[in-house]
């Protein structure tokens, strides 16, 4: 059986990268918003939403024009306008991040030359809200910021150098934490006109690189709560321009660190505008069980109205990323023997590592568990809070849109590439436990498939969930589930047009009548500039009659001659890596896989949700180029290979 990656999208993939996570604003005046007013706002944006509703934009997107082109972007890059970055290291502006983005050659925040040797189709600067950009007149000394101590100490710090700029981002993460951040740069009076003249100053030269058809600047910011260093983030994406998101300032855990009040924040700007948004939350591995807990930000019990608007406002997760990967836990996965992927380091504590991890904790952490605990809410409360899509992006605070392995430009500056880096201790001052530079992952991308490159059609495959995460690569990927696929439809002229046909795309929900078992059609290509595929995997979750929660991983496609063990495992199908070298051979693995599968465990009394991971054959990871490049040693006992994998949005089913 062969098939192009033309067959998988309908059209033709494009073109790895050569190597050549701060306190805000209040919003701008508004008239006084009562609890009354808001629950109207809420309601009416309620009653907008379900008139474009999951259903709707899946169907919009099933008609003959269905989404045929596979985007690939990152929506989690920071420049020297955030306030870590900047003290970092980071001096690489917006312009420069898209110019970088897009293709063209800059020159790195040490003075390095790189370029991509594949652009990238889209970007959001998700710069943070809280201090946006003030970092830079702390820098050169703004009279109404240095009036207060820490900031004064802080300015004269920031430029002393690389060392003590790098003291002054770990003084600021922390004091963000605990609230502590000077009072100037929490005063609105002060900040408030420094804020809008950035932030409109953003979204001007989002508007400058803004290219339809060829490369899509989206506008957008993080929101970053931190309370007590458990990670809260979100990456806000608006699918307006800036006629519209100018309109308003960006809502930041200075106002509030409840990710309830972003929602309410959401709605107004829906309403004040007509325009449209979501939030991807971020680094669930590291907010120490509150990411996906069973209660809400006051510790109370989660009810329909919070399940209905997380489910409104969030569709989407950011599974993987530089500061691991969110996927699962040997913890919480005993049987599956690939869901340590990117957790050492990053489960020994939340983001500051103020807080040591509990067992306990990990279940709020990551993503897998959150599906399964979704199912559970919705049998309660009728609706799924975390019925969310998977993507991938690097949140690199360089400016830089990295996500390889042999161009990993580190997290920061002062991270990029040079002979100590792998070596050095990430922990914060006051931290609990260390996390290595190694731990560092190369990052992720998102794809998406979309019918052409605009805003509107990348933020709408995001919210209908019809994407995908990767570490890294650029493997082509397609999922579809129905009742109905046959052996032909893997050889047919377009796997796409079989696809929509006969069911629901990645992010979709099944529809199964009486006496049908679903099955699902899979297939994956593998990065033309990267390395073969090991195998294709299902994971199923499901929810039974008691209320208890299940997942079980499926090997459905594979490399080579393999065969199942009796216990239903693969076995391994080896390695050619070369670490001496920095090299590997794609002489095993397949450059395509593809397959039908039915769940053979269907019981249709059960919610459930399906999503499929492709595995790469074994790769050196960045240490082992940085060795090979700059003679670097690497640490004992870090890790130097790696299997980068893709992880696509889930399709449900739910019980009629």
């Amino acid at each position: 059986m062969k098939f192009s990656s033309y067959l998988l999208s309908g059209a033709a993939v494009a073109s790895t990268v050569l190597l050549s996570g701060c306190q805000a604003e209040k919003p701008e005046a508004e008239s006084p918003v009562t609890d009354a007013v808001l629950q109207q706002v809420e309601t009416e944006t309620q009653a907008q939403s379900e008139s474009e509703s999951q259903a709707e934009l899946q169907s919009r997107a099933q008609k003959t024009d269905f989404p045929t082109k596979l985007l690939w972007g990152d929506t989690h890059l920071h420049t020297l306008n955030s306030a870590d970055a900047f003290s970092f290291g980071a001096r690489l502006s917006p312009a420069d991040a898209y110019k970088f983005a897009r293709g063209d050659e800059v020159t790195s925040n040490t003075g390095q030359k790189t370029q991509l040797r594949r652009s990238l189709d889209f970007l959001v600067i998700a710069d943070h809200a809280e201090g946006l950009g003030l970092i830079n007149e702390l820098y050169v000394g703004n009279p109404k910021l240095i009036s207060d101590p820490k900031a004064k100490r802080w300015h004269e710090m920031l430029n002393e150098g690389t060392e003590q700029s790098a003291v002054v981002g770990k003084e600021l993460i922390v004091s963000h934490a605990n609230g502590e951040l000077p009072k100037t740069m929490r005063n609105p009076l002060t900040i408030l006109p420094l804020l809008r003249s950035i932030w409109r100053n953003n979204t001007a030269v989002a508007e400058e690189f803004n290219d339809p058809g060829t490369f899509t600047t989206l506008i957008g910011y993080e929101y970053t709560s931190l309370p007590d260093g458990n990670n809260l983030h979100r990456n806000v994406i608006f699918r307006d321009g800036k006629d519209k998101t100018d309109k308003i300032l960006p809502f930041s855990s200075s106002q509030s660190d409840n990710p309830e009040d972003l929602w309410k924040w959401m709605a107004r700007y829906e309403k004040k505008t007509g325009g449209q948004v979501l939030a991807i939350p971020h680094n669930s591995n590291l907010s120490n069980g509150l990411m996906f807990a069973k209660t809400d930000f006051k510790g109370d019990d989660i009810d329909a109205d919070y399940t209905q608007k997380r489910a409104r406002w969030e569709p989407v997760v950011e599974v993987t990323q530089i500061k691991g990967d969110s996927e699962s836990h040997p913890f919480l996965s005993s049987n599956d023997e690939f869901s340590s992927f990117g957790d050492v380091g990053w489960d020994l504590g939340n983001l500051s590592l103020q807080a040591t991890k509990k067992p306990e904790m990990l279940k709020g952490d990551y993503v897998r568990e959150a599906l399964k605990t979704g199912l559970d809410f919705e049998a309660s409360t009728g609706t799924n809070p975390y019925k969310f899509g998977m993507i991938g992006s690097t949140d690199s605070h360089t400016g830089l849109a990295t996500g390889d392995e042999d161009n990993f430009f580190g997290k920061f500056g002062i991270n990029e590439p040079n002979k100590e880096r792998m070596s050095e201790t990430i922990g914060l001052g006051g931290s609990k436990a260390n996390r290595y530079g190694w731990q560092y992952l190369a990052g992720g991308y998102a794809g998406v498939w979309a019918r052409g490159n605009t805003r509107a059609e990348i933020w709408d495959a995001l919210k209908r969930k019809e994407v995908y995460g990767t570490t890294g690569p650029r493997m082509t990927v397609r999922f579809f589930g129905g009742t109905d696929f046959k052996g032909g439809d893997i050889s047919s002229v377009d796997i796409a047009s079989a696809g929509y046909a006969k069911g629901v795309p990645m992010g979709g929900d099944l529809n199964v009548t009486d006496g049908q078992t679903p099955n699902f059609l899979v297939a994956a290509s593998r990065d033309p500039d990267g390395a073969n595929l090991d195998r294709l995997q299902i994971i199923k979750g499901w929810l039974d009659a008691s209320g208890k929660t299940y997942e079980k991983v499926y090997d459905i496609s594979w490399a080579g001659d393999r065969v199942l063990t009796a216990d239903g495992k693969l076995p391994a199908l080896g390695s050619t890596v070369d670490t001496k070298n920095a090299s590997y051979e794609n002489s095993i693995g397949a450059a395509e896989l593809a397959t039908i599968w039915t769940d053979p465990n269907f019981d249709p009394t059960q919610s459930a949700f399906y999503y499929v991971r492709v595995l790469e054959i074994p790769t050196p990871r960045w240490p082992v180029y940085d060795a090979k490049r700059m003679g670097a040693d690497i640490p004992q006992g870090a890790e130097i290979t790696a299997q980068e994998r893709a992880y696509t949005s889930p399709i449900w089913y739910t019980p009629k």
